[in-house]
């Protein structure tokens, strides 16, 4: 007949020997304790860990403890579901040996698994990042490629943008009276003036002179290089 009382016991004092700094007495009665298991630390210093609870059932070995994550750092959902479906397949394969030493071993390797998994992640993403980067760089060196199309909107945008420029720049040279508009300017701005002529010698306006702005015809002296000078008229007077 098996003591399921002795082998538990005998089996608490090793594991409290094997673990002395991650064991830790829930209860007496029935036996439950937790064991922390942590797994080797990464290249990037990360490590995972996980809190196991056992609890034995009376009939244990022959029975399969009862167990349980109470705790666990930096483990996903899908990890934990994992170290679970671990757990209750070695308990099967063990089935009338004391068996928490071998469970705990096989977490133990899950959980280093895991953590080379995250330094694999990590690579994948630092490659697609370096991936992405290049893309970026690559698109800003090549440029987008012209097509008729783009290039007909980008350049009713350019003009557009220029008439405005030069819609604000003139209003701000008119403000600040510095504009000097030529005549063909004026012309465009007010095109009464191609007609203002015409219409003051239609409507038979005078002209009043000053004479006194002019001066006798005798006081004046031309000589040869004058190309007003007149040998006719010079001959007349005298």
């Amino acid at each position: 007949m098996t003591d399921y009382t002795e082998e538990q016991r005998n089996e608490l004092e090793a594991l409290e020997s094997i673990y002395p700094d991650s064991f830790t007495v829930v209860l007496e009665n029935p036996a439950s304790f937790t064991i922390t298991v942590t797994s080797e630390t990464g290249e990037n210093e990360e490590t995972v860990e996980a809190t196991l609870q056992f609890t034995y059932v009376e009939q244990y070995p022959d029975d399969p403890p009862i167990f349980e994550i109470t705790g666990q750092e930096n483990l996903q959902k899908s990890d934990v579901a994992d170290i679970m479906t671990l757990l209750n397949e070695q308990a099967q394969e063990n089935i009338g040996m004391v068996m928490i030493f071998t469970l705990v071993t096989a977490v133990q390797e899950k959980l280093n698994e895991i953590v080379d998994q995250i330094k694999s992640r990590k690579e994948e993403e630092k490659i697609l990042k370096e991936k992405a980067a290049e893309e970026v760089e690559k698109a800003v060196f090549h440029g987008t490629a012209v097509t008729i199309e783009n290039f007909l909107a980008w350049k009713a945008r350019f003009d557009a943008d220029l008439v405005e420029i030069r819609r604000k720049q003139q209003k701000e040279e008119e403000q600040a009276g510095k504009i000097k508009l030529t005549g063909k300017q004026l012309f465009e701005t007010d095109h009464n003036l191609d007609t203002s002529d015409i219409q003051f010698l239609e409507e038979g306006n005078n002209v009043e002179v000053d004479e006194s702005l002019f001066q006798d015809m005798d006081d004046l002296e031309l000589d040869d290089d004058d190309p007003d000078y007149n040998p006719d008229l010079e001959s007349e007077e005298d």
